[in-house]
């Protein structure tokens, strides 16, 4: 089955031929491709592709675990176009929901034309990191890979920023290394220019103005469940998942949302709500501004709390919360 979220190349190809539009006029020399983003979860995948981008479209918290869905980050350049793919931590895992996340990951590794992978040289090489090199052989010996060193300001000091950047390098073969400190975006402009040397020439695959291929509505949904992994305590974070029912624009400008947080259990949902329904509120709050600031408007949101027993194990469920879990 044909992944939603690619581009038909063939249907690019024939529009390009006969398109006058600016937007897709492309200089000689012009270099694209589709870059997996790969790493241990947590270790900072989505807050590297909101660097590179110079936007957040992707949601990033200190908690594991926190990017699901495979998500486009498009970089248009007058020379390139580079679409990151900002991919689920893989890890062992231990339901139906895990296993999906895995094999997205997975997916994106054998479509790419490069790869970046990512970890923590502020800490030793893990089991974890180790597991994610596990997968690179199948990628093929023409990939480009290209390994990035992350939080390379905590590595210590110079004979142990040493140690652990060898340790780190010694994980897999590579093409190139750079580090980065993506919170700070140091590093970032090195990464882009070195990526971009290894892409092969070819077209743009989206407008210039794209900077994801989610819909509007699914980032808002993120940016919701982004809010309640802040905001909630340990137990509840990775058993949210969230629906957004209703998407609309009042005639007085304001966009209405009505969203619904699913979680596994009654005890779950007592603390997603909070006293008086103080924790609702607060998730409410902090989502908003969120997405006001990403859609540059005023927006009413509108949640409920459901209890969906078991949901991350019920491949129907997950089906029915928007995770393409295949038969």
């Amino acid at each position: 089955m044909a992944d939603p979220h690619e581009p038909d190349k063939d249907m690019v190809e024939e529009y390009l031929a006969g398109t006058e539009d600016d937007h897709f006029q492309i200089p000689e020399g012009h270099r694209s491709g589709f870059v997996a983003v790969i790493g241990k979860p947590n270790v900072g995948k989505s807050t590297l592709i909101n660097a590179i981008l110079g936007e957040k479209v992707a949601i990033a918290t200190p908690k594991p675990q926190t990017t699901r869905i495979q998500q486009l980050g498009i970089l248009t350049r007058s020379d390139a176009q580079v679409i990151f793919i900002d991919t689920p931590g893989i890890h062992k895992p231990q339901h139906a929901l895990g296993k999906f996340m895995v094999e997205t990951a997975v997916r994106a590794l054998q479509d790419a034309d490069g790869i970046l992978f990512l970890t923590d040289v502020s800490h030793d090489i893990t089991a974890e990191d180790r597991n994610v090199a596990g997968y690179l052989p199948e990628i093929g010996a023409e990939n480009v890979l290209i390994r990035v060193l992350n939080k390379v300001d905590l590595a210590g000091a110079p004979l142990e920023y040493q140690r652990r950047v060898d340790e780190h390098l010694g994980l897999c073969p590579f093409t190139e290394w750079l580090t980065t400190i993506a919170s700070e975006g140091k590093g970032i402009n090195d990464l882009v220019e070195t990526l971009i040397q290894h892409l092969p020439e070819g077209p743009r695959y989206y407008p210039p103005d794209q900077v994801s291929d989610l819909w509007t509505r699914e980032i808002a949904a993120e940016m919701i469940r982004e809010a309640a992994l802040l905001l909630t305590q340990e137990e509840v974070p990775h058993s949210v998942a969230v629906a957004v029912n209703e998407f609309k624009e009042r005639p007085n400008g304001m966009l209405y949302i009505s969203a619904e947080l699913y979680v596994e259990r009654d005890s779950q949902k007592g603390i997603v709500v909070g006293k008086g329904g103080r924790m609702i509120k607060q998730i409410s709050s902090q989502a908003r501004e969120e997405i006001e600031a990403f859609l540059k408007q005023r927006v009413y949101l509108d949640l409920h709390v459901k209890v969906l027993k078991n949901w991350r194990r019920d491949e129907n469920a997950l089906r029915r919360l928007g995770y393409r879990i295949e038969r």
